[in-house]
């Protein structure tokens, strides 16, 4: 379902889509397994895909990247929900078990 989702076409012969569906696979199945809701679960995917075009398109770090993971994930289980920013949905628990799949 995923291959159609991302719309790969040459998942038998791309190495960059068999890798890429890896990747989404591997994040889906764990974010199933920590039983998130429907909204945790495209949030996380869309933390992956974040995280993905962080290195991708431009070119961060993984030290820049785990940075912009942090100022994501800065806020959440506060009070202030201005600082929680859009990933608020998610527990404190859950935020480091997210970081620490990460």
């Amino acid at each position: 379902k995923l291959e159609e989702f991302l719309n790969f076409k040459q998942l038998k012969t791309s190495l960059k889509e068999a890798i890429l569906l890896d990747y989404y696979t591997a994040g889906f199945c764990w974010a199933k397994e920590m039983n998130f809701s429907l909204v945790q679960l495209s949030g996380f995917m869309d933390l992956l895909n974040f995280l993905l075009e962080n290195i991708s398109d431009k070119h961060m770090t993984l030290g820049d990247n785990l940075k912009e993971l942090g100022k994501a994930m800065a806020g959440i289980g506060g009070t202030d929900s201005e600082r929680s920013g859009d990933l608020n949905f998610f527990s404190v628990e859950q935020a480091k078990a997210v970081i620490d799949y990460l």
